[in-house]
C-alpha cells in the first residue's frame, strides 16, 4: 500500500506546527513553555529566560532587487526581537547565522552586519556568537534571541479574559502597502531600466516594510504605567491573523471596531492610489510588527492618553465568536487572510 503523502500547503505554516507540536513532549523541570507561543520560557531561578529564532529567506521574505542590505540586517533582528517583546520581556543577546552564495563579496556582508549592528545598538542587545556557511540558493538569515522577564510580568497568548481591553500598538498596515509600492516598482523598472522610482509621498510605509521597529518602547512605556498584559502576541501575519491566534489559544471571542483601527494617514492615501481598500491592509496586511495585547478594564486610565496605543475591540465569551463591528453598525466574522508562507 502506497504510503499517504499530505501536503505541506494543505496545512499551512500554523497547521503544521500543530501536527508537529503534537508529537513533541518536553520533560526538563526548566522548560516553562514550548511550542505554541511567541518565545519558549525557561525557568532562570528569580525570573524566566526567553528564547526566540526566526528565518529569513531570499525571494521568500525578501527581494533584494529593492532591499538594501543594511535595512535587511536591521530587520532581521528587530523581528526576532518583536517575539521577545511580545512576551513583555526585555533581549539581551542575539545570535545570527548566514548562508551565502558566491555571488556577495566581503562588502556586502559588511553592509549586513552594519544594520545588524544598529539593531543591536537599538535595541540594547548583545551579538554574541552565530554560524557562516555556503547557501546554493541565495541569502539565508537566522537570528536567535535571548531575552529575560520577571515571573509576574510574562505576557502569553493563552490568558486573555472575557471583558479585557483590546489594545494595538502604533498603526496597521503601512508595511503591507510598502511592499505592494516596491514590488510594483520593480515590475517598471524591469520593462523600461530608464524609468525612474515613483517613490515621492510613500516614504513611510517603504520605511515600514523595508526597516520596521520593534515595540520596546511600548514595553517600557506600559511597565512605567504599571500595566501587565493580560495576553499578546506581535502582528506579524496580519491584525486579523494574529488576533485569531491569541483568541484561539485564550478559548475566547473579540470584537474589533472598524472605527478604532489606527491607520496612518500616508496608508490611506496610498491604498487609495494602489486601489486597495486601507481596512483590507490594516486587517490582513501583515509585517506591521506591532503589538496586540488585551488588558484588564481597570488599567484603561494608565493607557489611554498614550500616542502609542489605541484600545480597538474587547474580548468576548467564545460563543461571540472574533468578529470586526463596521461603521455602519453590521458585524462580520474574521477570518485569516494574511500572509501564509507554506501555501502553494
Amino acid at each position: 500500500m502506497a504510503q499517504q503523502r499530505t501536503e505541506i500547503a494543505e496545512l499551512g505554516e500554523f497547521g503544521l506546527i500543530d501536527r508537529l507540536h503534537a508529537g513533541i513532549k518536553t520533560t526538563l523541570p526548566d522548560t516553562i513553555t514550548g511550542i505554541g507561543d511567541d518565545a519558549a520560557v525557561l525557568d532562570l531561578g528569580e525570573e524566566y529566560g526567553l528564547l526566540t529564532t526566526d528565518l529569513l529567506l531570499e525571494n521568500v521574505h525578501f527581494d533584494l532587487a529593492f532591499y538594501p542590505l543594511k535595512h535587511l540586517g536591521y530587520k532581521a533582528v528587530a523581528v526576532n526581537v518583536s517575539d521577545i517583546a511580545a512576551m513583555n520581556g526585555i533581549p539581551r543577546q542575539i545570535t545570527v547565522s548566514l548562508g551565502l552564495s558566491n555571488r556577495f563579496s566581503v562588502e556586502a556582508i559588511e553592509e549586513l552586519y552594519a544594520g545588524i549592528n544598529a539593531a543591536c545598538t537599538d535595541f540594547r542587545v548583545d551579538l554574541v556568537g552565530g554560524d557562516t556557511s555556503a547557501s546554493r540558493s541565495g541569502l539565508l538569515i537566522s537570528v536567535s534571541v535571548f531575552g529575560k522577564v520577571s515571573k509576574e510580568k510574562i505576557a502569553y497568548r493563552h490568558s486573555a479574559k472575557v471583558s479585557d481591553l483590546l489594545c494595538v500598538s502604533g498603526d496597521l498596515g503601512a508595511a503591507y502597502l510598502g511592499l505592494q509600492v516596491l514590488e510594483r516598482e520593480k515590475q517598471v523598472y524591469l520593462a523600461d531600466p530608464s524609468m525612474q522610482p515613483e517613490l515621492d509621498g510613500k516614504e513611510y510605509v517603504i520605511q515600514r516594510q523595508l526597516r520596521p521597529e520593534a515595540r520596546m518602547d511600548v514595553v517600557y512605556e506600559l511597565d512605567e504605567a504599571g500595566v501587565v498584559p493580560t495576553a499578546m502576541i506581535d502582528v506579524s501575519d496580519g491584525l486579523a491573523s494574529d488576533l485569531l491566534h491569541l483568541c484561539r489559544r485564550s478559548e475566547v471571542g473579540a470584537v474589533v471596531f472598524e472605527e478604532n483601527l489606527p491607520i496612518d494617514d500616508q496608508t490611506y492615501l496610498v491604498a487609495t492610489e494602489l486601489n486597495i481598500g486601507p481596512i483590507t491592509a490594516a486587517m490582513n496586511g501583515g509585517e506591521d510588527y506591532e503589538l496586540l495585547f488585551t488588558i484588564r478594564q481597570a488599567d484603561y486610565d494608565k493607557i489611554k492618553n498614550s500616542p502609542n496605543i489605541s484600545v480597538i475591540g474587547f474580548i468576548t465569551e467564545p460563543a461571540n465568536g472574533v468578529v470586526l463591528h463596521t461603521k455602519g453598525g453590521n458585524r462580520h466574522p474574521i477570518t485569516a487572510q494574511g500572509w501564509t508562507p507554506l501555501s502553494s
